[in-house]
This record gives C-alpha cells, sequence and structure tokens, in this order.
C-alpha cells in the first residue's frame, strides 16, 4: 500500500487573491521554560487544501457539519487536464473513471480551470466530489458560475490539491474536512492510497 499525501502544508499554501493568509502564534514553548509546546493559529476556511461546501455559494445551502463524511473518503479517479476543462473532456474524463468504477469522486490534476459546460456535466452525472490543483474549481477571475452548478447540484469541492507525479487512474480517496459548524469551507489532510 502506498500513501500519497496531495494537500499543502498551511503556513506556506497558496492563497486565492484578497483571502487572508494563515497565521501561526507561539503561546507556550519548552526551549523558554514553559511546560509544553502550544500553538495558535488563524486561517480562512478556504486556505491551502480545502473543501467548499454548498453554503460558500448557496444562502440554503448545506454547511461544513451537515455534509455526509462518506463523500470524502472512497474511490476517486485522477485525471489530467491543461486550461479549460470543456464538455467533451468532461464526457472523456468521466468514461475513463466509469471504466475503472470510480466516477463519483474525479480530481483533475493540471493546471486546469473548469468551464460551466464541463460543470453542467458533472453535475448532470451527479458527481459527489470534484477536486482541482487550483484554490478555486472555476476561472479564478469569475469563479462563481461554476460554483454556483456544482454546489448547486450536491457536488462538494476539493480545492488545492497538489497531483504533481500522481499517475491518471482510480485510487482511494481520504480527504475528510475538519468539522467546523456552521462554516461554508474547512481545511482537510487529503490523501489517495493506492
Amino acid at each position: 500500500m502506498t500513501v500519497l499525501d496531495i494537500s499543502q502544508e498551511v503556513f506556506s499554501c497558496q492563497v486565492f487573491p484578497g483571502d487572508p493568509k494563515p497565521e501561526k502564534t507561539a503561546l507556550l514553548r519548552v526551549a523558554n521554560g514553559d511546560v509544553c509546546n502550544l500553538s495558535a493559529f488563524s486561517m480562512c476556511a478556504h486556505n491551502g487544501t480545502h473543501i467548499d461546501a454548498p453554503y460558500h455559494f448557496i444562502e440554503n445551502g448545506r454547511r461544513v457539519d451537515e455534509l455526509d463524511a462518506a463523500v470524502f473518503v472512497g474511490d476517486a479517479y485522477v485525471a489530467r487536464c491543461e486550461g479549460d476543462v470543456t464538455a467533451a473532456d468532461a464526457r472523456g474524463i468521466l468514461a475513463r473513471a466509469e471504466a475503472e468504477n470510480a466516477a463519483e469522486r474525479i480530481l483533475i490534476a493540471g493546471r486546469a480551470a473548469v468551464t460551466a459546460e464541463a460543470a453542467r456535466v458533472f453535475a448532470d452525472v451527479g458527481i459527489r466530489l470534484l477536486g482541482n490543483e487550483s484554490q478555486t474549481v472555476g476561472p479564478e477571475d469569475a469563479p462563481a458560475e461554476v460554483h454556483l452548478i456544482l454546489l448547486g447540484a450536491g457536488v462538494v469541492l476539493l480545492e488545492g490539491i497538489r497531483l504533481g507525479g500522481v499517475a491518471e487512474g482510480k485510487y482511494l480517496l481520504s480527504a475528510a474536512p475538519l468539522n467546523l459548524g456552521g462554516c461554508d469551507g474547512a481545511p482537510c489532510r487529503a490523501v489517495l492510497i493506492q
């Protein structure tokens, strides 16, 4: 069994333009004579590797603590794509994933942005989770439409994963988010098991 960590380290992670960066504060340090090391941190729920709950773009959408944890654990298909992911690309990815019995969770490797047309293809077939390497699944300059299509269809998003060196194919995904009550997103430690 091989476990591939596909998460970003939090304090050096990529941050979506305009979001606050994660910060760490040392509260106690053994080196200073304290009984233990103790740290506090603050961060945006969408820093680094994270999930988007429907509430991120939909006012009455489900929040992180209302999501079924099973969405984040199960067979996933890694597909490589560069540039805009078109509807034809989405259909091709789904066909390869279905052949591997791994079409519920799709992870897109590469510098790719999901178009609205591709989002509709993924939403119409009812995938449970869509992941990508960017800090946003759609175009960075106009992410709302793609988010509304996918989150509106109940597709949970896993953004900011790292798939460099991961071959296309079927894996077991574990990407459970922190159980942040009432939140629109949450960081997670995402791994693929081969």
